[in-house]
């Protein structure tokens, strides 16, 4: 990814497309009462048991890993994590007013939220981005150290899954386990350090 870089113009369409791609995953697996790992798994569990609305406790979630983004991955990913971030919030608790699912099936919200979701987070990454929580930890992992970010990132994920084993059913955990999956397969395949430089450089 060192090898090129996007113009201003192409990563606010990337911005824009990949927040609105990760929201509608995060409604499918809302509207199942499904979770996922990360503080968006976090922000739709607590959402039962608070008077906040998903977007609310996302961003409110995230502000610590905003901070640790400022020193950490400069104020650019900085800027634009906290942008993405509240793209994301702002559009998944609106989606209602325009999106209305007669019929759902636990397994298929499971499957498309988590593809969907990690696309949009590729999108995001590919982009210098991110929604904020752990993807800026493993991010960071990952730039300092060149460790996979898919897979630390299933790896937290699947840690927060667990920790849900006793406040939600045997079958929301299943399905929700395998959302989170589909999610972390996604980036693991194609977000891999080193994997995007040079070449695009040379074209360019």
């Amino acid at each position: 990814m060192r090898g090129y870089h996007h113009s201003l113009k192409e990563n606010i369409i990337a911005i824009l497309t990949g927040t609105f791609i990760v929201s509608q995953g995060v409604f499918f697996l809302q509207q199942a009462d499904l979770l996922t790992g990360g503080t968006t798994g976090l922000a739709l569990l607590l959402s039962h048991f608070v008077d906040l609305s998903f977007g609310q406790l996302y961003f409110l979630m995230n502000t610590p890993f905003y901070l640790m983004a400022w020193f950490r991955m400069g104020k650019s990913f900085a800027i634009t994590s906290v942008i993405s971030g509240g793209l994301v919030s702002i559009i998944t608790d609106n989606l209602h007013h325009v999106l209305e699912i007669s019929r759902l099936d636990p397994l298929y919200c499971a499957a498309i939220g988590g593809l969907l979701m990690g696309l949009g987070m590729l999108i995001l990454f590919r982009h210098k981005t991110s929604l904020g929580g752990f993807n800026v930890l493993v991010l960071y992992l990952q730039e300092k150290f060149g460790l996979s970010a898919g897979k630390l990132q299933m790896g937290i994920d699947f840690s927060i899954l667990v920790a849900s084993f006793f406040l939600v059913s045997p079958m929301v955990l299943l399905y929700s386990v395998i959302g989170a999956f589909l999610l972390n397969l996604v980036l693991a395949m194609n977000h891999k350090p080193g994997r995007y430089s040079g070449t695009a450089a040379q074209k360019a």
